[in-house]
Formats: C-alpha cells, structure tokens, sequence
C-alpha cells in the first residue's frame, strides 16, 4: 500500500489499475519470500558453520591434551596444577618439594614444548589446506 501512495502520481499512466495492483502484490510477496529463504540459508550457514567451529575446538582440545599427557611427568604435573587448578608457583613448589626457581622451568619448558606442537599441527593443517 505504500508504494501505491508512493507512486499516486504515476497511476494514472497504467492502463487497468486492477491488474497492476495485482501484478504488484504478487511480486512483492515473492519478494518477500525470496529475502525470507535468503535470511534462513544464511542462518543455516551460520549454525553449520558454529557446528563445525565447535568440532574444531574439541578435536583442537583433544589434541592439547594429548600433547600434555606426552610431557615429562613434573612437566606435566606443574602445568596442570598451575594452568587447571589454579595453584601458585610458591604453593606447587611445597606440594612437590622443588624449588620456586624449579617450578617456573618446568612451567615454561611444559608450554613451550605445547606451543611447538601447536605450531607444528597448525602449519600441517594450513598445509593440507592450501596444498
């Protein structure tokens, strides 16, 4: 109805004003039902896309866990009581009788071994993107 005022002036020129009326109608229902199917495929990309984001953070957990699990046992140790129980470096330090001065080497060799593998399965996977 509003592109009908919009448009009071050219009215006049059409011939029957009951088949434009109509014509018009019809084509803004397609309209509309096009623009409809477009805003649901693209939320149906956006779920599918979430899906396989969310199968990729998993499949990435498992694989940091498995790179923590290959750690030298106080690597592995340090790390979990740091990164996943939240402990501090003086209170891991008295639970496994090491020095503070111990626990951080330990922390930091634990994570840099982890970043490494992280960086080595990352430029695989980019590899076998482009390649």
């Amino acid at each position: 109805m509003i592109k009908f005022w919009q448009k009071k002036e050219e009215l006049a020129t059409f011939g029957n004003l009951k088949s434009y009326a109509m014509k018009s109608v019809k084509n803004e229902c397609l309209n509309r039902l096009k623009h409809h199917d477009v805003k649901m495929g693209f939320a149906d990309f956006q779920f599918h896309r979430s899906e396989l984001y969310q199968i990729e953070t998993n499949n990435l957990k498992d694989q940091i866990l498995g790179f923590i699990r290959q750690l030298p046992e106080k690597q592995k140790t340090v790390i979990h009581l740091k990164d996943v129980e939240e402990y501090e470096i003086s209170e891991i330090a008295k639970m496994l009788e090491m020095e503070e001065n111990a626990v951080r080497i330990n922390l930091m060799r634990a994570r840099q071994k982890i970043k490494e593998q992280i960086t080595k399965l990352m430029n695989y996977e980019n590899r076998q993107i482009t390649g």
